[in-house]
């Protein structure tokens, strides 16, 4: 059994792979005071309450764009998962060809979503990754890593308007039936959701006019919903960066 563990902004992913399948995943806050001892018995307690045996796991794979967490999941995974990480940086094989201007700023998470679609999805593709930013990737079928978008995320916009306005209350991010709100909060339900669909289909038709005839993948939090919204988006993937994680494992074991 593989653990793979995917250290968001905001949320935690973790993943068990038997084989290559995934058998379970797990979703967890990003906290940085948690301490090491509360995220290893959290591990633990996932793990048994799904049936799985620790003495079962090979490797775990951590891939992280949160580094001020990193030291406490280390001894975390350490002491109660009883592996040392192995951590995705820029020395592991990928198989792609970074192009852009520095490679090494390029975020894990990117380089491992792109990992999953050039295996699982061959072909030109522009990735869209909804988290708590949002970020476009442009990927050749060759492997050919061109760069990309990132913009601030569903979540952040809808905390924004909440924060800096006095009168608009925190509303359920759901998509509502008609464009038009008919109250306040259908209103503001509306231009969070319609709005940044507006904003994927621009985004996604100018990366297809630099690129060309590409297919369009999402993954994230909120993509299902924002897939709603909008005819841009083709393929649907929730665990696209957990297959990315395993694929590397394997590339590199």
């Amino acid at each position: 059994m593989i653990i793979v563990i995917d250290v968001g902004n905001t949320n935690i992913v973790v993943g068990a792979f038997s084989d290559n399948s995934l058998i379970r995943s797990w979703r967890m806050s990003t906290d940085f005071q948690r301490s090491s001892d509360e995220t290893g018995i959290f591990f633990s307690q996932l793990l048994a309450h799904s049936g799985l045996q620790i003495r079962d796991i090979e490797a775990v794979v951590v891939s992280s764009v949160v580094p001020q967490i990193m030291f406490s999941l280390e001894r975390a995974i350490k002491r109660y998962l009883r592996h040392a990480p192995i951590i995705i940086s820029k020395n592991v094989e990928t198989g792609l060809n970074i192009k852009v201007d520095n490679p090494g700023e390029v975020g894990a998470d990117r380089i491992v979503n792109a990992v999953a679609v050039h295996n699982h999805y061959p072909g030109d593709s522009i990735i869209i990754d909804f988290g708590t930013a949002t970020t476009f990737c442009a990927l050749r079928a060759n492997g050919d890593y061109l760069g990309g978008v990132i913009c601030p995320g569903i979540k952040i916009a809808l905390d924004a308007l909440i924060e800096k306005t006095a009168k608009l209350p925190k509303i359920e991010l759901i998509r509502p039936e008609k464009v038009i709100g008919t109250n306040t909060i259908t209103s503001m339900q509306s231009g969070i959701i319609y709005g940044y669909a507006g904003q994927i289909e621009s985004i996604v038709n100018r990366m297809k006019a630099e690129l060309g005839p590409a297919q369009v993948i999402a993954t994230g939090g909120v993509a299902s919903l924002i897939k709603e919204a909008t005819d841009v988006i083709e393929i649907l993937d929730p665990n696209l960066t957990l297959k990315g994680l395993k694929l590397l494992y394997d590339m590199n074991k």
